[in-house]
C-alpha cells in the first residue's frame, strides 16, 4: 500500500529493523503499524534485517502485550507479506483465546 505524502505526518516512519526496535522500546508500542518487509542493505552492503525479523522481534523478544495490535502489510513481496500476517495474526489469535 503506497500511503500520499498528506499521510505521512500522521506517521512516524522507520527504515530499518534498528530504527523499529529502537522506537518502540523508547516510545512504546504505537497505535497502528505499517509493515514493509524488503528495507534494503545494510552499510557494508549485506541484506538488512527485514520486516519479517521486525514482526518476529515484537512476537518473541520485545515482552509487550500485543492483543490490542492494529497493523498492516504493505510489501510488494507477497511471500513476506503472507509470512508477516501470518505471524502476527496467528500470535494475537493465540493471545486472544488464551487470556485469563
Amino acid at each position: 500500500m503506497v500511503y500520499s505524502k498528506a499521510m505521512e505526518d500522521e506517521f512516524v516512519v522507520v527504515r530499518s529493523y534498528y530504527e523499529f526496535v529502537d522506537y518502540i522500546n523508547i516510545n512504546g508500542l504505537p497505535d497502528f503499524i505499517s509493515f514493509d518487509n524488503d528495507l534494503g542493505l545494510e552499510e557494508n552492503g549485506e541484506l538488512a534485517p527485514d520486516g519479517y525479523a521486525a514482526a518476529k522481534w515484537l512476537v518473541y523478544h520485545s515482552g509487550l502485550d500485543l492483543i490490542e495490535l492494529k497493523f498492516n502489510v504493505h510489501s510488494a513481496n507477497p511471500v513476506a507479506a503472507q509470512q508477516i500476517n501470518g505471524l502476527l495474526t496467528n500470535y494475537i489469535n493465540y493471545l486472544k483465546d488464551n487470556r485469563e
